[in-house]
């Protein structure tokens, strides 16, 4: 099926415009792409946010980047993940080329440092919405498992301070032991 112009024209606004104005890293980003694609166009189902968040969360490199070459992937294609990844992309490019020139008259100026100080809050408090966003779909939905897996990560990386290279490798061996014994199930009810 070929993609109109508009389409992919909307996606790069969309993922620019989301980019540009989006400060905390791509967990912020990510709740603001649901918002967007989800809740506004309709493009995708929360279903698969979450779970092309997952999965950009597990790839290497900004979440960011990952979670739009996917929601533009489910989209559009393949065309559309290279324009959600150019709108993504180029906000930061442009801003820290800016910054770079002006470095020097910056880096000890009091009103962007409290400025930045200020957004740090305003960032703390969307990654929290996210969360528990997130945390209420698990427990509207009755995933006990997930919920268990998701309490006991949290006390292993805040209380016990695990290396979290151990803990994800511990969560791929479980969700692969998982697949294996519903595939197994699945087979022997055929």
């Amino acid at each position: 099926m070929k993609k109109s112009f508009s389409l992919y024209w909307k996606l790069f606004t969309s993922t620019f415009l989301l980019s540009a104005f989006t400060f905390g890293g791509g967990y912020v980003i990510v709740s603001l792409m649901k918002k967007k694609f989800v809740d506004e166009l309709q493009w995708i189902d929360e279903k698969d946010i979450l779970d092309l968040t997952a999965i950009a969360q597990s790839c290497p490199g900004p979440v960011a980047v990952n979670a739009s070459i996917l929601i533009g992937r489910k989209i559009a294609g393949l065309k559309g993940s290279l324009v959600a990844m150019l709108g993504t992309i180029l906000p930061p490019l442009i801003v820290l080329s800016v910054i770079s020139l002006f470095y020097n008259s910056f880096k000890d100026n009091l009103v962007i440092q409290a400025m930045l100080k200020g957004m740090q809050a305003g960032i703390a408090a969307v990654i929290i919405n996210v969360v528990l966003s997130m945390a209420s779909k698990l427990v509207k939905e009755k995933k006990v498992f997930s919920i268990i897996i998701t309490v006991a990560v949290f006390a292993l990386l805040f209380f016990l301070d695990i290396n979290v290279i151990y803990i994800i490798a511990a969560c791929i061996a479980l969700g692969v032991a998982i697949f294996l014994l519903n595939r197994r199930k699945e087979v022997k009810g055929q």
